[in-house]
């Protein structure tokens, strides 16, 4: 009953707020979520590392089914965001938002580098090596087909555990060696990138290379993030992101340039968190087009997360988003913790050349969609705070 109390307050207080324009000034919705994202946290060793964001993944051929799956990807993402908006709480929402980034930090251990010791980060345990943790007959791969560190988790843990500028600039060292060059060239990308020494993926030397732009994105986030000294992938990368923008590849070919991420929406939230952390000029010039597109998107979505990815991509890039119309009789509850909306997606044919590549990605086959409700909630706490913030420019 008190659990059924508190999600008819929190539901009743959202709805307020999300269907006028001055929601944002009121604290106690905040303090709901916020306390939402802290109950979701994990807080024994079970099934979930102590002090992780719980998430879940299922398969494309199987939607009946999720699974519990141990990566550290939610959790840091979870962490990373509290800290980006952690100066916009009250000292009470401050207290709550520390105590979940305070819990986390046992967490990444379990993730970390251990054959080289590096401050690098892997999509799923390395105390064990897994692939697709609880997957049954697939766990018998665990060791000779688990994953090498990757940029993406690497850089979300890094940024979410406040690693100092000394570790950052050795992670970026590092990375100038896992970029697309002639001795591993990248083999399943549009023809015009085939060239461009932009990062990859994945650390691992016998790793084939391949491009995500949404994880470009999130390392350039980190290179911006730490005052750090561009390099020539650096470049390469955000001159394949503005090409990719430039020519709509993002819109008409979202699962194949961004294959982890997938869709154009979540494409857009990328962009648009990279740009809010300092101006990078070539992409500013692209924000008219990028407000224009993130616009045209939210009102042909039916999503409700959907429309809060837009919403908050268009709040940083300084526009008034469309409001977020919810119906009398939709369950709020539903809406944010809604299980077919899925930020992350395991591509496993991303990694093969392009023939096959597009035809695993087309038919589905190695596709898992990933489901946090922790993180959903956060994402409606993001798109509040950046409401709150335009609101005291108004």
């Amino acid at each position: 009953m008190v659990f059924e109390s508190f999600m008819k307050s929190i539901i009743t207080l959202i709805f307020i707020f999300l269907t006028r324009s001055a929601f944002a000034s009121d604290s106690l919705t905040i303090l709901q979520l916020l306390n939402r994202i802290a109950f979701l946290q994990t807080k024994e060793d079970i099934i979930f590392p102590k002090g992780s964001i719980p998430s879940y993944r299922m398969y494309a051929h199987n939607k009946d089914r999720f699974k519990a799956d141990i990566n550290p990807f939610f959790t840091g993402l979870v962490s990373f965001t509290l800290q980006d908006i952690h100066s916009d709480l009250t000292a009470e929402q401050k207290k709550i938002s520390s105590q979940i980034i305070g819990n986390s930090f046992s967490v990444y251990e379990k993730f970390k580098n251990r054959k080289n010791n590096y401050p690098t980060y892997n999509f799923w345990p390395t105390d064990t090596p897994q692939i697709f943790p609880n997957a049954g007959w697939l766990n018998h791969l665990d060791k000779s087909r688990s994953l090498p560190d990757d940029m993406d988790d690497t850089v979300i843990i890094l940024m979410a555990m406040q690693a100092n500028d000394s570790i950052a600039r050795l992670v970026h060292e590092l990375m100038q060696k896992h970029v697309n060059n002639h001795s591993n060239p990248v083999k399943n990308t549009f023809k015009d990138y085939r060239k461009l020494g932009a990062y990859s993926t994945w650390f691992g030397k016998k790793m084939p290379t391949e491009f995500d732009i949404s994880v470009l994105m999130n390392v350039l986030y980190f290179v911006q993030k730490y005052n750090l000294d561009w390099t020539a992938a650096d470049s390469a990368s955000l001159g394949l992101i503005e090409n990719a923008i430039q020519t709509h590849k993002h819109i008409d070919y979202a699962n194949y340039i961004s294959h982890h991420y997938a869709k154009t929406s979540i494409v857009l939230y990328h962009l648009a968190r990279l740009m809010s952390v300092k101006p990078i000029p070539s992409l500013e010039s692209l924000k008219p087009q990028l407000i224009k597109q993130a616009t045209t998107l939210f009102n042909q979505s039916n999503s409700f997360m959907e429309q809060i990815l837009l919403s908050t991509s268009l709040l940083k890039w300084g526009a008034e988003p469309p409001e977020i119309s919810i119906g009398p009789d939709q369950d709020l509850t539903q809406l944010i913790e809604d299980e077919t909306f899925s930020f992350f997606i395991a591509n496993m044919g991303s990694i093969y050349p392009d023939q096959v590549k597009k035809f695993l990605t087309r038919s589905k086959l190695g596709t898992f969609y990933y489901y946090s409700p922790a993180y959903n909630n956060l994402l409606v706490l993001e798109n509040l705070i950046w409401q709150k913030r335009m609101s005291q420019l108004n």
